[in-house]
């Protein structure tokens, strides 16, 4: 059974940091993709951020490029989102998603399993 637990959510004033986590667990996939969507409300799912196990590619929504910064500890299957430069704007849900080696990159459907997401909320 996958299980993908996410966590580091919660209320910052702008300007200011969090870190998610993303713990995955019960995949078979080999060689994997994992990523960051984030949903606000009345918005359509965007996606901000991937990683790739086999070789640590990265990718980013430019809306975040050089803020956010993804990492990870494949021993721990685990893999931190940290977001620094918080706007008001990155205000939204925030699923962890896991892939296949082929998912890499930022588009929903690619990605096979998807957490049950933590709220990030930016106060102006």
């Amino acid at each position: 059974e996958v299980q993908i637990v996410e966590s580091g959510g919660g209320l910052v004033q702008a300007g200011g940091s969090l870190r998610l986590s993303c713990a995955a667990s019960g995949f078979t996939f080999v060689d994997y993709v994992i990523g960051w969507f984030r949903q606000a409300p009345g918005k359509e799912r965007e996606g901000v951020s991937c990683i790739s196990s086999s070789d640590g590619s990265t990718c980013y929504a430019d809306s975040v490029k050089g803020r956010f910064t993804i990492s990870s500890d494949n021993a721990k299957n685990t893999v931190y989102l940290q977001m620094n430069s918080l706007k008001p704007e990155d205000t939204a849900v925030y699923y962890c998603v896991v892939g296949s080696r082929w998912s890499y990159g930022l588009r929903p459907y690619d990605y096979d399993y998807w957490g049950q997401g933590t709220q990030v909320t930016v106060s102006a």
